[in-house]
């Protein structure tokens, strides 16, 4: 029997079974848990991961690319930023294509730790993917490479529209002030002859 949407099952599914935002939450709640297990206390995040990878497969990336990149947000994304450069993980400099920006690279510790990561990530990718059978494992991920461009395509902005001209403004005639009664002119004071 179905339920209306008040929250009860309808095509056999609970409510939240239906629901892709939850489920991607769930998700994302495994694939985190099973990062946590793999890396143990005191590794890299699974973020940090995807920063120190990024800035590898390109050197000298903005804060706004690897924004775009990794899908942490702006705010975040700066906090980790400088705390992994005060770790010695990542170092920052001018960018050569944006004088008003700052680019990141690796340091060598930084390489270090991502090197050290590899093996783990890919441990816990194999886990997460071992809970489907072959033929799912590359139709979720491509699935979810879909959603995520269809995403970031929805998101960029689109063309600039050119502001009309603004129209020249015509001469106004300026008011000419209301005369104001003219000041009374002061008396001149008369000095006094004195007499010889």
């Amino acid at each position: 029997m179905s339920k209306g949407k008040s929250g009860g099952k309808a095509d056999g599914l609970p409510v939240l079974d239906r629901s892709p935002s939850h489920l991607l939450h769930r998700a994302l709640q495994l694939a985190l848990d099973i990062y946590a297990d793999e890396f143990g206390p005191g590794g890299v995040t699974q973020r940090q991961y995807a920063v120190l990878a990024a800035v590898e497969t390109q050197e000298g990336l903005t804060q706004t690319d690897l924004v775009r990149i990794t899908g942490i947000d702006r705010s975040t994304l700066a906090d980790m930023a400088a705390r992994m450069i005060a770790k010695g993980l990542l170092e920052r400099q001018r960018s050569a294509s944006d004088a008003r920006a700052n680019a990141v690279s690796l340091t060598e510790a930084g390489r270090f730790a991502l090197d050290e990561a590899r093996p783990k990530m890919a441990a816990a990718d194999s886990r997460l993917l071992k809970l489907l059978s072959g033929g799912k494992r590359e139709t979720l991920t491509g699935l979810l490479r879909d959603l995520i461009k269809a995403g970031d395509e929805a998101q960029a902005p689109g063309p600039v529209a050119e502001k009309p001209a603004k129209k020249p403004k015509a001469d106004k005639p300026k008011k000419a002030k209301a005369d104001k009664p003219a000041k009374a002119a002061k008396p001149e004071k008369k000095k006094a002859k004195k007499a010889a």
